[in-house]
């Protein structure tokens, strides 16, 4: 699958103090729930519970139509033929990642870094991703980023911008004002009691109009 042309939200994986059969099931709710894009990221795992679970993971996004991300780990997206892979600052550079997997996705955090996203499409990449914008439960002490960076941003690049960082359904709206195209979510829904109920809330930040 291709990365999708229209914004949406950006659901990453949380298998932390999870059961492997609670997680699978919560996160088929969460794709059953439509979403634009799902990551697995696992920084914990041993190689074989990582492989077993991108397996599953990736049957459920191509059940449910969505493409399926793996984070770092580009040598498991290609075994597995993963819709793409998402690189952070130390991880693989793009253009050796792209010269590994070919035309698939290819996401890079570029953090408050407006150089380096212009650098990342340079390079390749599919989109890119700011934050955190709010308070994070998954990275508590990463720095804030302002919306001014998002409006810059989008002057420079051509591809898309994904925010990422603490986002509520209450503040999410102020950032797809300020040309935010996806919202990355992982405790804002994965935390949640009810996950198809926050997904829709997402949801209806592009589209009010969702019941």
């Amino acid at each position: 699958m291709n990365m999708p042309k229209s914004g949406g939200i950006y659901v990453i994986s949380d298998y932390r103090n999870r059961k492997t059969d609670e997680f699978l099931e919560i996160t088929e709710k969460i794709l059953n729930a439509g979403i634009s894009l799902f990551q697995f990221r696992d920084k914990n795992s041993k190689y074989a519970t990582k492989r077993m679970l991108a397996k599953k993971l990736q049957a459920l996004c191509k059940k449910y139509k969505t493409p399926f991300i793996i984070n770092d780990d580009v040598e498991l997206a290609k075994e597995i033929s993963a819709d793409g892979v998402h690189l952070g600052k130390y991880d693989m550079k793009i253009k050796e990642a792209k010269e590994i997997l070919g035309k698939k996705i290819i996401g890079a955090s570029c953090y408050n870094n407006l150089e380096f996203a212009i650098s990342a499409e340079k390079s390749g990449a599919s989109y890119i991703a700011f934050g955190s914008f709010f308070n994070s439960q998954t990275k508590p002490h990463t720095n804030s980023v302002g919306v001014e960076l998002l409006i810059k941003s989008k002057l420079k690049l051509k591809i898309p911008i994904v925010a990422i960082g603490g986002i509520t359904p209450e503040n999410g709206k102020q950032l797809i004002k300020n040309n935010a195209d996806f919202l990355a979510v992982i405790s804002g829904i994965y935390g949640s009691s009810n996950v198809e109920n926050n997904v829709l809330a997402y949801k209806k930040l592009f589209c009010p109009s969702l019941k």
